[in-house]
């Protein structure tokens, strides 16, 4: 009988299955595609020679993970920290970048702006660790650091409500940080968001925005290795479609939606409460394989791998909230005209990824949930709106919708990458109310996704909790 058995190889799966295996207990994991990673996956999507990440693609969230560095992670890999951790052009060839160095930022921005930049960040900066733990677990738990928490509390309050543009007076830096929050895929402004973009913006002048040498499938590999290592065994092409699939094990960790749990005979409240939870927008993702750099307006953009377009903070939230009422920009008639695109060229600091000259760019818009839209034209126009003659440097693209990205990956329904829409609400209910939210009703089930505290990121930290708690539980292991 295998002790442990994990379903789902994204960077939870693997965390928890390395946790286990590391506590000496019998490991099997279980991935239903072909090749490991989940949402770290690397692949070759365009042309010969270029590798593209089929997912996430720069990692916030990693140099600071505490479970990574206490796995060991954080030394197998190299990382590639930026100097530009991100940069939001705008219109006439303006540009906000948030260099890693704050006091460069700050600078950059100038005057009341920039001094309002650092009273944003660096009492974040003076206790990240704290807001670190704070963040990395769950809401219903006493901080470890309550200076850090009502440090943070109180910017989440500011920027996620009316009260965001009482603090900046010019439009760029209000732009920069708009960006970020933009990632949490969520209306504009809210507490969530807000949170999720200072923990972004706190990372891009700490630990930096790291980039593994070689793509984001190298995260999964080493994480893989280390498995295999300590006896742990993997098997792809292994799709578990039901609970009963994985009967057998004394312990069982989904890093899947809360939706396989549905397969069960569950309590009523519990079903009620996993068919109450909500999932988010969609994106729709586009890679591009080009001739040569993007040819970007603002030179200093050319230096950030992450760059963030869409416009001023205004354009931003309205292209936003116009996914969250079911349109899109830049399509619909009563939408935006510009949509919000989160880009990334990662061959600026990392040639290894594409033959020598050519570059590769990553990119994806928010799109209502289930779209079947082909983002390509949508992102191209916009790239080019910051970068004139970008169309020209295309050699091929490839594309994925919404509907495609959730026919590929179980955990992203309507092609929500985050597993569950991002909400104050449901950061207290990911995806039950519980102090112990990856505890299932069926014994010895345990849920290690995304779906659960702290959210998304790739941090490893779901994978971790969880794990804790079937050691305990399940074989009295402290």
């Amino acid at each position: 009988m295998i002790d442990v058995t994990v379903v789902g190889s994204g960077p939870n799966g693997l965390v928890a299955a390395v946790v286990a295996a590391r506590a000496g207990l019998s490991v099997r994991l279980l991935e239903a595609e072909s090749s490991i990673g989940g949402g770290v996956r690397s692949a070759g999507l365009t042309l010969p020679g270029f590798r593209h990440d089929v997912c996430s693609a720069v990692h916030p969230a990693a140099l600071a993970s505490p479970v990574f560095r206490k796995l060991g992670l954080l030394d197998r890999i190299e990382w590639i920290v930026p100097e530009a951790s991100y940069a939001h052009p705008l219109d006439g060839g303006r540009a906000g970048i948030a260099w890693r160095d704050l006091d460069r930022t700050a600078r950059a921005l100038g005057g009341a702006d920039g001094r309002a930049w650092r009273r944003l960040i660096a009492p974040l900066l003076a206790r990240q660790r704290g807001v670190v733990s704070f963040t990395g677990s769950q809401l219903l738990r006493m901080p470890r650091d309550p200076i850090a928490a009502v440090r943070f509390g109180l910017r989440s309050l500011e920027q996620g409500t009316g009260a965001w543009n009482v603090r900046f007076l010019g439009d760029v830096a209000p732009a920069l940080f708009t960006g970020v929050v933009a990632h949490a895929a969520g209306g504009m402004p809210s507490l969530a968001s807000a949170g999720a973009g200072l923990l972004l913006a706190m990372h891009a002048h700490g630990v930096g925005w790291g980039f593994p040498r070689g793509g984001s499938q190298v995260i999964a590999d080493a994480l893989a290795n280390e498995l295999r290592r300590l006896g742990g065994e993997i098997v792809t092409d292994a799709p578990v479609r039901s609970l009963d699939d994985v009967r057998g094990s004394r312990a069982v960790l989904l890093d899947t939606s809360p939706e396989l749990l549905l397969t069960a005979d569950l309590p009523a409240a519990y079903r009620r409460a996993i068919r109450r939870y909500r999932y988010g927008s969609g994106v729709a993702k586009v890679d591009f394989a080009l001739d040569g750099p993007v040819p970007w307006t603002n030179p200093e953009v050319g230096l950030a791998p992450t760059v963030h377009l869409g416009g001023s903070r205004e354009q931003i939230a309205a292209a936003e909230n116009a996914v969250r009422r079911g349109l899109q920009p830049g399509v619909d008639d009563l939408a935006p005209r510009h949509p919000y695109v989160l880009a990334t060229q990662p061959t600026v600091v990392d040639p290894s990824r594409a033959p020598a000259g050519k570059h590769v760019l990553w990119a994806y818009t928010h799109v209502p949930a289930g779209s079947t839209l082909d983002a390509t034209e949508l992102v191209t126009r916009e790239v080019e709106r910051f970068a004139p003659g970008f169309r020209d440097l295309v050699l091929a693209s490839a594309q994925r919708t919404a509907t495609d990205l959730a026919a590929h990956n179980a955990n992203y329904i309507g092609g929500d990458i985050y597993s569950g829409e991002i909400t104050l609400a449901q950061f207290v209910k990911r995806p039950v109310v519980s102090t112990a939210p990856w505890r299932t009703p069926v014994p010895g089930v345990y849920l290690c996704s995304s779906a659960t505290p702290p959210g998304p990121a790739v941090h490893g930290m779901n994978g971790w909790w969880a794990a804790k708690l079937a050691l305990r539980e399940r074989f009295d292991i402290g």
